[in-house]
């Protein structure tokens, strides 16, 4: 792989992409709307000349083709807000799988683990999906559309990811929490303190969503990758109050006080559905990663966090 394009760069996943890419030599191509916030990654990430940005929108295909002609692989980070996901994801689909079948390109979906429902065996590829929530039932669609005998020229490829933290995150379960204490603020948590729960550190997902695109036999299939085991959100706070020195309270948000906070603010409502994650959790297997592709990168929590806590503890002190 020596040229790439990601859609949805400024985005949490998108940024972790192209940070890795850019350590492999990649040139990369980051692709989103907004021209502030793809200067802003230029400017940041942009060491040796590597890196380039086209504004677009990922609704429309022709947009993305011009982007992509050049390009090997098109990593596809960009998503859509929970309340928008009925909507908007189906689209989102059709533009990116449009664009990839029209260039006959490599496309890499980064996408989630909603499509399973209640885990009932083993949290490998072959798991089941049973989705009882609108939004995992949306993600089966969306699985079928990408994987559509349609795109007779695109060759895509799906990796699933559990929920993820790192110092690029943005929408994730965990980034309240550690912002909040990052700010030595009062803080939420979703979900219990006590059950532990699977996570992944984004640049670890970065390396292994890029290893898997470099393998040619790797596309036309889907991918889990899991992250370095359970962690309980009380094990997580223990962690966080070590390196920020915050003791202030962390306040638990169940599926009551998330429907109730839901009536004045349209993202928690939408979170409530799938709030089963938080009770029972779903863990992924990486075996096949391990068979075909080789280790599991897994940075154990505690450096993980330590480098998120300080990565925002030091944008705070920027702003002030």
């Amino acid at each position: 792989m020596k040229n790439a394009l990601v859609l949805g760069a400024t985005g949490g996943s998108g940024q972790a992409i192209v940070i890795e890419l850019l350590a492999r030599g990649v040139n990369v191509v980051a692709f989103g709307r907004s021209e502030q916030k793809l200067r802003a990654v230029l400017e940041k990430y942009d060491v040796h000349g590597q890196l380039s940005y086209k504004t677009g929108d990922v609704f429309h295909p022709h947009s993305i083709a011009e982007a992509a002609k050049d390009v090997d692989v098109i990593f596809q980070c960009a998503n859509v807000n929970y309340q928008e996901m009925k909507d908007k994801l189906l689209p989102l689909g059709e533009s990116v799988m449009t664009a990839a079948n029209e260039l006959g390109k490599k496309i890499v979906i980064v996408d989630g683990i909603y499509v399973y429902g209640h885990q009932v065996a083993k949290g490998d590829e072959n798991h089941p999906k049973h989705p009882h929530t609108k939004k995992g039932k949306i993600r089966v669609e969306f699985e079928k559309l990408i994987f559509s005998d349609r795109w007779e020229n695109a060759k895509p490829l799906i990796v699933r990811l559990p929920d993820y933290y790192g110092p690029s995150s943005q929408n994730a379960y965990l980034q309240p929490t550690l912002e909040g204490m990052a700010d030595n603020k009062v803080s939420i948590f979703i979900g219990n303190l006590k059950t532990p729960r699977e996570y992944i550190y984004l640049p670890d997902a970065a390396q292994m969503i890029i290893n898997i695109a470099e393998h040619d036999d790797a596309y036309r299939e889907n991918w889990n990758i899991p992250g370095a085991g359970l962690i309980s959100g009380k094990e997580i706070i223990k962690i966080a109050r070590e390196v920020t020195e915050n003791h202030k309270m962390v306040i638990p948000l169940n599926q009551l006080a998330m429907s109730l906070i839901g009536r004045f603010d349209s993202f928690m409502r939408e979170v409530v559905e799938i709030m089963y994650l938080t009770k029972e959790g779903f863990v992924l297997s990486g075996e096949k990663y391990e068979q075909r592709i080789g280790p599991i990168q897994a940075t154990p929590f505690r450096e993980g966090l330590e480098e998120t806590l300080h990565f925002l503890m030091s944008n705070r002190n920027k702003k002030s």
